[in-house]
């Protein structure tokens, strides 16, 4: 059997609704300053839930030409200016590398709604004589989920491994995971890989708001919303961005002198089998992810320090990740802090989890963890340390991430300081 390959993080990029640069995300995430407001891009009036946290202030000029930005569905824009972030963060020089060996691997959980919608609208509006001479060339490769990827990987001429993941609000998650592993066994030196999303369109808002996923006993206090592990929960509240890192093997960071974050060591999926939406009610699905995460990790529950929880908002989703914890980690569950981000930013779906390892790594890295805001009414169901209300700070030897999707799609990564 081939020695795995030592991984570690070295760039991170961001996009999201609490900051479009790491330095911004990170102080909004510790001053717990919500990223959720009275819905901006269109009219919210008629649909139940009329809140978001959206992207704003988003300028990808810097790092697009006109004709590159005009080619690009919204969630391919923050895959790619998150991606050449991540770049400029490592202090990768990819003129001094072989690009054969850098790949991409950055996902979406469903990809090009605002292309798809804003071309039905002309279809529509021309008729069915009109319209079809009118359907845009560049709406399949606009909206299709794999060209977080492609366009990114044609950006930075990067000629390595390269796949797109779609697996709902697991999919960052899942694309790290499977680039963590195609540098483990020596497919690859680097990989930029992540997730974006941007469904905040008519029909994706309405979709969650017909699912009743969203939250709606909060419109007049929108920062009050989202909610995670609070009894008072009734829904998430939908994001947007992308969440982007450069995992890189050891020896070839180190050798180049390469800023290190932490070191991954840990990936673990598993599939409910169970409900389009909900998820096992026993939470069984959660636990042989986290289990196969431990193993793949080589260390034992009472190694890991810190979680950042999926911790949607959701009544179902906070209740049965708590009890999936507790089976995973029995006594220790109660000495973990755990905290839920989306309580800061939404929740970014499939760019969710590429976000939210980016909290661990600079977790892990500064020594303090992001509290759970809006936490304010203990539920009984969810009775363990969510780091209620303000940062704390602590050394994390170990940071464990969840990732659950619609379709019982489970994904868990296992980061860990590099000492």
């Amino acid at each position: 059997m081939l020695k795995k390959r030592r991984v570690v993080v070295t760039g991170l990029g961001v996009v999201s609704p609490i900051g479009n640069s790491i330095a911004d995300f990170w102080k909004s995430l510790l001053e717990g300053k919500s990223g959720v407001k009275r819905l901006e891009c269109f009219d919210p009036t008629h649909f139940t839930c009329k809140i978001a946290a959206e992207v704003r202030n988003f300028d990808p000029s810097a790092y697009l030409s006109p004709k590159e930005m005009k080619r690009m569905d919204r969630f391919v824009q923050f895959a790619v200016v998150s991606s050449k972030m991540a770049i400029a963060d490592s202090k990768l020089d990819l003129d001094k590398e072989d690009r054969d060996r850098i790949g991409v691997l950055i996902g979406s959980g469903i990809g090009g709604l605002h292309t798809v919608e804003s071309e039905h609208k002309q279809y529509i509006r021309l008729g069915e004589e009109k319209g079809p001479d009118r359907i845009s060339p560049f709406l399949i490769p606009m909206l299709i989920v794999n060209m977080a990827t492609g366009q990114t990987s044609i950006s930075l001429g990067l000629k390595g491994p390269s796949s797109a993941v779609a697996t709902a609000c697991a999919t960052g998650n899942h694309a790290i995971g499977d680039a963590f592993k195609v540098i483990q066994r020596g497919d690859a030196d680097a990989m930029v890989c992540g997730g974006a999303e941007a469904a905040i369109t008519h029909m994706g808002f309405g979709g969650f708001c017909a699912l009743k996923a969203l939250s709606t006993s909060y419109n007049d206090q929108p920062e009050r919303a989202s909610r995670p592990f609070d009894k008072n929960r009734d829904g998430f509240i939908i994001g947007e961005g992308a969440g982007v890192v450069i995992l890189e093997e050891m020896e070839h960071a180190v050798k180049r002198n390469a800023p290190i974050y932490c070191e991954m060591i840990g990936y673990g999926m598993s599939g409910d089998a169970y409900h389009m939406t909900a998820p096992d009610p026993e939470g069984n699905g959660g636990v042989r992810c986290m289990n196969a995460s431990l193993k793949d990790a080589g260390i034992k529950p009472e190694d890991v320090t810190y979680i950042n929880a999926h911790g949607t908002s959701t009544l179902y989703n906070d209740k049965i990740e708590t009890l999936a914890i507790k089976k995973v980690f029995g006594p220790h569950a109660k000495k973990l802090a755990i905290s839920s981000t989306k309580s800061v930013m939404g929740h970014m779906l499939g760019a969710a989890g590429g976000a939210e390892l980016i909290v661990c790594a600079l977790a892990i890295k500064e020594g303090i963890i992001p509290p759970t805001i809006n936490y304010e009414t203990p539920d009984p169901d969810c009775d363990l340390d969510y780091v209620p209300n303000k940062p704390r700070a602590s050394k994390i030897k170990v940071a464990l991430s969840n990732a659950l999707g619609f379709g019982g799609h489970n994904a868990t990564l296992i980061a860990r300081k590099v000492t």
